[in-house]
């Protein structure tokens, strides 16, 4: 045989020297639930060694985090039934314990890089990602409330915003507030292609954030499109987004692959709760091996054309690298 594929894996520097993914923590940014409160470190039931924290118990976990090589986090607020309302008002108060969260930590770890949630459903009393009008999620209505809390999320020290509603034109609308309120350097990192998915349970659980009816098929994607993807990847570049997500990630590997070979800016997945959960549970039940499924399964998000990953697997990633 004049071709043997195998001489090229003899041996484990020529397996690293020819190896065509590369995978490490500066990859990855870390999803964190905050909570307004002292002294706070829940579990969540669904997402085991995940928790809600208050800002005193987050300062020492992101210390030990960023000690692991994670300066990159994306963080999701937990708030109180008795602030929300029908217009997330909550959600660019000046008083705002998720704003003032962030405010602490870029103080205090300047380094830190902060994503940020732009949606309704943490902050609307329907727990839908825009206002709902009788009945109805309705799209233009939406995006003024969305701009005001993109800017006050900005404002706070946020260095990229995170549009996850899915609003048609919300892009545009923000990078235009932004712009005009002085944060020409704030990135923009939209939920380009996000799937109406049946692997959000324990994000929702954590935030107590579900629709009170309804669904969110009318905004969210089809899981049966894929060429949906690209129109909404060109518009969102054409607004005025500077990275372009796909979620969730594990069951679209093809989509993250289609965005990274027709966009020409970088390409980020969010691997979601319920995928998280899910390797969580079977390494539980001694299934398989948590390490090497956790690598293997992040690898393979890089694989498909991923620069960033949202995972939940972020903090032990970062701990097996150190051995």
């Amino acid at each position: 045989m004049n071709i043997r594929p195998r001489r090229n894996r003899k041996s484990r520097a020529i397996r690293n020297m020819l190896e065509e993914t590369q995978l490490g923590v500066q990859h990855l940014i870390y999803p964190i639930f905050l909570k307004d409160g002292i002294g706070i470190k829940e579990e969540i039931g669904s997402l085991p060694n995940n928790f809600r924290w208050s800002i005193d118990t987050l300062i020492p976990e992101v210390e030990a985090c960023m000690n692991l090589g994670i300066y990159s986090y994306d963080l999701f607020p937990a708030v109180d039934e008795s602030l929300k309302d029908k217009i997330a008002s909550y959600s660019y108060a000046q008083d705002n314990f998720y704003l003032n969260a962030i405010r602490e930590l870029k103080e205090r770890f300047p380094e830190m890089v902060i994503m940020s949630d732009v949606a309704m459903d943490p902050y609307s009393s329907d727990g839908h990602d825009g206002l709902v009008i009788d009945g109805k999620i309705v799209n233009d209505e939406t995006l003024s409330i969305l701009a005001k809390m993109a800017v006050a999320q900005a404002q706070a020290g946020v260095d990229i915003i995170g549009p996850s509603d899915m609003m048609d034109g919300r892009v545009g609308v923000i990078r235009e507030a932004l712009d005009i309120a002085g944060h020409t350097d704030t990135s923009i990192m939209s939920y380009t292609a996000k799937y109406a998915s049946a692997f959000y349970g324990p994000f929702r659980d954590a935030l107590n954030s579900a629709p009170k009816s309804g669904d969110k098929k009318t905004y969210q994607m089809n899981p049966a499109n894929k060429r949906e993807a690209l129109l909404e990847g060109q518009l969102d570049m054409e607004e005025g987004a500077d990275m372009l997500m796909v979620k969730p990630a594990l069951a679209y590997l093809d989509i993250i692959h289609l965005m990274k070979e027709n966009f020409p800016i970088p390409i980020t997945a969010y691997n979601v709760s319920g995928e998280c959960a899910m390797v969580i549970a079977a390494a539980e039940k001694g299934w398989l091996n948590y390490e090497l499924a956790v690598a293997e399964i992040l690898l393979s998000i890089r694989r498909a054309g991923a620069d960033g990953i949202l995972t939940y697997f972020a903090k032990d990633f970062a701990k097996f690298n150190k051995k």
